[in-house]
């Protein structure tokens, strides 16, 4: 090795241990509120030494990114709906998330088609009744159809995106004609006008309005919590185990995809997988009573206040699929008039 030769390599390798170590960073978009996802964001940083750069949006979402192009920073995109998901799939924004840990954590019916989404997180669509006036601890979705509640069922409107996406879960296992037969059974039998909120349903059970309602678990959760008047609500009703027949609990999920241009790909796998481990699910879900995917979390505040859950093997794609007919529907019984 000559002088010149010698003294350029010592040069060189000078510069490289000079040079400082680039961090790893993920970029997350999000319509999720920041109180949800910071301390699982903090703890992912610390555990992992990643940092994660939050995007906050209201809405508009998938259209940011498409917006964006090629040059989107977008790593991680995660949304509190099915249908949003699936939207951001269809449009060609996403691509497959590989990873061994999603595959054997999360049940293929709620993973999007080619793993182009995963949920992270469940809420139940269920039947709750008055504590004090129903004597059963268990329904089918089919049997709020039953003329003995004729008078006494409370609903939000049948277009809210909630009913939105059970109607559309009725209808993907059972067609259009049951469904429709299903909506005008239990428009006939509601005890006003389908709307307000689903704690609203929890108030009129106590009222006496109605007997029977639908909400979302996590709904009842907030309540139980409570320290004013919906203390009261939640205390008046009796949450039941609710299936569709020969199935499961229809669920709506928080989920998540990568995106299809994303600079940090191997930091945004890692950031859905540690979402998926029981650490991060138990913070997440109980953030706002929701159920964990990984089934192995055990203690989530939903699991512990409603017992455990077992949501309906229709993969949610297809329910997303049939929102639009399902919303059709709605408007064609006049279910919300």
């Amino acid at each position: 090795m000559t002088i010149k030769t010698a003294l350029a390599a010592t040069a060189l390798a000078s510069c490289l241990v000079a040079a400082p170590a680039v961090a790893q960073s993920v970029n997350l978009y999000t319509t999720r509120e920041p109180a949800l996802l910071n301390p699982v964001i903090e703890a992912f940083t610390k555990d992992t030494g990643i940092k994660v750069n939050a995007v906050f949006l209201k809405d508009g979402l998938q259209q940011r990114v498409q917006a964006e192009g090629a040059n989107s920073p977008a790593d991680v995109m995660l949304v509190v709906d099915v249908g949003e998901i699936q939207a951001i799939a269809d449009a060609g924004i996403t691509q497959p998330v590989q990873s061994a840990l999603v595959d054997k954590t999360v049940p293929a019916a709620l993973r999007g088609a080619g793993n182009n989404w995963v949920s992270l997180t469940q809420r139940a669509r269920i039947v709750v009744v008055s504590k004090d006036r129903v004597k059963q601890d268990a329904i089918s979705y089919d049997e709020l159809a039953d003329p003995k509640w004729k008078g006494k069922f409370c609903i939000r409107a049948g277009q809210h995106p909630y009913n939105n996406a059970f109607f559309a879960a009725y209808l993907a296992r059972n067609g259009a004609e049951k469904t429709e037969t299903f909506l005008k059974a239990i428009k006939a039998n509601v005890a006003r006008k389908p709307g307000g909120g689903d704690r609203d349903v929890a108030r009129d059970i106590l009222s006496g309005q109605c007997d029977i309602a639908i909400i979302n678990t996590y709904y009842i959760g907030l309540m139980s919590k409570a320290t004013n008047e919906q203390k009261g609500w939640y205390e008046a009703i009796k949450p039941l185990k609710t299936t569709f027949a020969g199935g499961g609990t229809h669920v709506n999920v928080s989920a998540a995809a990568i995106a299809k241009n994303a600079p940090n790909k191997d930091s945004a796998v890692k950031l859905i997988e540690y979402m998926l481990g029981e650490k991060a699910q138990t913070m997440y879900a109980d953030g706002n009573f929701e159920y964990p995917v990984n089934p192995d979390v055990k203690e989530a505040a939903a699991v512990k206040l409603l017992g455990a859950l077992t949501p309906d093997t229709t993969p949610l794609g297809d329910v997303a699929k049939n929102r639009k007919a399902a919303s059709e529907l709605v408007d064609k019984v006049g279910f919300d008039n």
